[in-house]
């Protein structure tokens, strides 16, 4: 191909090659799906995994702050990228069900280096979590915190708040876990702060973490929203003005859209340390989608292409099932061939490919992955790379209409 456009997504380790071949961490996106056997396919770019982590590390030391770094396990949970990320010490795990700290265990975590943050806790789940020696605990409830201590726990614990404001990518409403208009279920609010702080001390726990986190994808143009957040937080760290660690939660998010621009980590790191740099407290991020989102490709192949009432429809062998987030949270997938033809690639460039409606396979209305897509010619048979997809994917699939297959790969 001799047309050099970059597109916007386009980056060491992933973008098209001179012969129109998509690659991901180096390698042929299509050799890697016709080994799959037409099933639907995760591809994850370890070394972008990778990269990504080391960026949080550099923003954070940049501006000074001692800090540790816990992977939101719920953002994929695919257990070769857990053991990598065990293997080559890059960070710790944030879990939020007994069973993701099993699977930490499984992968080599030790206790002390998941932190455990959930909400509407079980007296099994609360037994179950007590079994981990050295495991952090969160608790976001007066209810946990009492029957944590009925069923014999006597350690330390960390308390999550609900700072009653929240954020999310572009303002999206469905992505805040905190609020003041419609309280949200995470955390304790101010007003009950006081009342958890006495019943611990009652019943001989000792708080020595707050942890809060406030909503999911944010980006530089959202940090006046952050600094609302860790503005509130301050009322709570003045009653317990001794924690050893604050945990900031996660919610860092990645362009999704041509017309995002990456977060600024230094702004947002030199943020958290306008807010809590003066305190002795070690500074704790959980994130996810930062670390894994962009890492990740889902291939999924084109069975049907058709007009309806005047509108191209793209029908492709996966659905919302097994990538929820265009269908459940309004989030965009950039989605693109695994192969271009000659001077295709301007088309993608330029936006001016036929319109079309990319749809999944399963019998429910929402499930559309993208309408009004330009794209270059589609024909039947043809494979379509879901960009972005490395978090809140497979992690959240399910086997509805039992078309729930699909497999995953880890690039290293």
């Amino acid at each position: 191909m001799s047309n050099n456009n970059v597109l916007w997504w386009e980056r060491d380790g992933l973008g098209y090659d001179g012969d129109g071949r998509l690659l991901v961490a180096g390698r042929d996106v299509a050799t890697l799906a016709r080994a799959s056997g037409g099933i639907p396919l995760y591809l994850y770019d370890g070394a972008r995994v990778e990269g990504n982590i080391a960026r949080l590390r550099n923003a954070l030391s940049n501006a000074q702050l001692r800090h540790r770094l816990f992977y939101a396990m719920k953002s994929n949970r695919f257990m070769p990228l857990l053991s990598m990320m065990k293997s080559r010490g890059l960070c710790g795990i944030d879990a939020c069900s007994p069973r993701e700290v099993v699977r930490a265990r499984q992968c080599g975590f030790e206790g002390s280096e998941i932190s455990f943050t959930a909400t509407s806790l079980s007296n099994d789940d609360l037994r179950a979590i007590t079994c981990h020696q050295g495991l952090i605990i969160n608790c976001d409830s007066l209810s946990s915190i009492r029957r944590l201590a009925a069923l014999g726990y006597c350690g330390r614990i960390g308390i999550r708040i609900n700072p009653g404001t929240g954020i999310g990518y572009s303002d999206n409403d469905r992505l805040r876990y905190a609020g003041a208009e419609k309280p949200t279920k995470f955390g304790i609010y101010l007003e009950e702060f006081p009342a958890a702080l006495e019943l611990a001390k009652e019943i001989g726990l000792e708080v020595n973490g707050l942890h809060f986190h406030a909503g999911c994808g944010f980006l530089t143009p959202q940090l006046d929203q952050l600094e609302r957040v860790f503005t509130r937080v301050q009322a709570f760290l003045a009653l317990v003005p001794n924690v050893e660690y604050i945990d900031i939660g996660g919610g860092l998010g990645i362009p999704l859209v041509e017309s995002d621009a990456p977060l600024d980590l230094e702004l947002w790191a030199a943020t958290v340390a306008r807010h809590f740099g003066n305190t002795e407290a070690e500074i704790w991020v959980e994130p996810g989608d930062y670390i894994g989102k962009d890492a990740g490709v889902l291939v999924l192949q084109v069975n049907t292409v058709e007009q309806k009432s005047g509108h191209t429809f793209v029908g492709v062998n996966g659905g919302f099932n097994i990538h929820i987030e265009p269908a459940f949270y309004d989030l965009p997938l950039e989605i693109v061939p695994v192969r271009l033809g000659p001077n295709q690639k301007s088309v993608l460039a330029s936006s001016s490919g036929t319109r079309v409606t990319v749809a999944g396979n399963i019998n429910e209305a929402l499930d559309i992955f993208a309408e009004d897509l330009p794209l270059p010619t589609i024909r039947e048979g043809d494979l379509l790379a879901l960009l972005n997809s490395g978090g809140y994917g497979s992690s959240m699939s399910s086997n509805h209409c039992m078309r729930g297959e699909y497999l995953e790969q880890l690039i290293i």
